[in-house]
């Protein structure tokens, strides 16, 4: 008996930073002994450390470079540990526009370092993502992610992202992300603050 070709993956979630907060970047709030600051291209190694740590195990400073010529000047963030000096998160400012989104800058490739969990360094690294495209101007913020990782969207949501329900089905596994994590599921309201 041969096996069948594997199950699809399912389209990923994807969240917006809503039409009526665009005036309104969020606050960077890091953790004590943290800053947040922008990494430059020469850190590369240090951020391929970082994502290696964070379970992409692929991850080198190769597969850094071609993001490289997406991601806005000074849009590639870290936050560091001041004790040690080691990169503790990290997200990224992408221009990466697409048929749902033109124009769209996507915050992208958010990693955290599991031995500093607890501390809110990726909603802050997130936050500094979302700041530095609204000083750029956009108007289309986006982040896709994965029904799974309900400690991250649940970060997101907390930092003022919407589900976007731009597929039929969305809004029913929205439905089931929400229940699972204990948040209101206000489809109509999602729908509404859409740019």
């Amino acid at each position: 008996m041969t096996a069948g070709p594997a199950p699809a993956k399912p389209e990923q979630l994807q969240m917006l930073w809503p039409a009526a907060r665009l005036a309104s970047p969020p606050e960077v709030l890091v953790a004590d002994g943290y800053r947040v600051r922008a990494l430059g291209p020469a850190e590369a190694a240090a951020h391929a450390e970082l994502m290696r740590r964070a379970g992409f195990a692929d991850w080198t400073a190769e597969k850094l470079a071609p993001w490289l010529l997406r991601i806005l000047p000074d849009g590639l963030f870290g936050i560091e540990h001041l004790a040690t000096g080691a990169l503790a998160a990290t997200a990224m400012a992408t221009h990466n526009p697409s048929e749902l989104h033109p124009f769209g800058g996507e915050l992208g490739w958010v990693a955290g370092d599991p031995a500093h969990n607890g501390r809110g360094l990726g909603q802050a690294v997130c936050a500094a993502v979302v700041s530095r495209f609204l000083r750029a101007g956009y108007r289309r913020i986006y982040l896709k992610t994965d029904d799974w990782r309900l400690p991250a969207v649940k970060s997101y949501l907390r930092l003022g992202f919407v589900p976007f329900l731009h597929r039929p089905e969305m809004a029913e596994r929205w439905r089931e992300v929400c229940a699972r994590l204990g948040w209101p599921c206000t489809a109509e309201e999602w729908i509404s603050n859409v740019a």
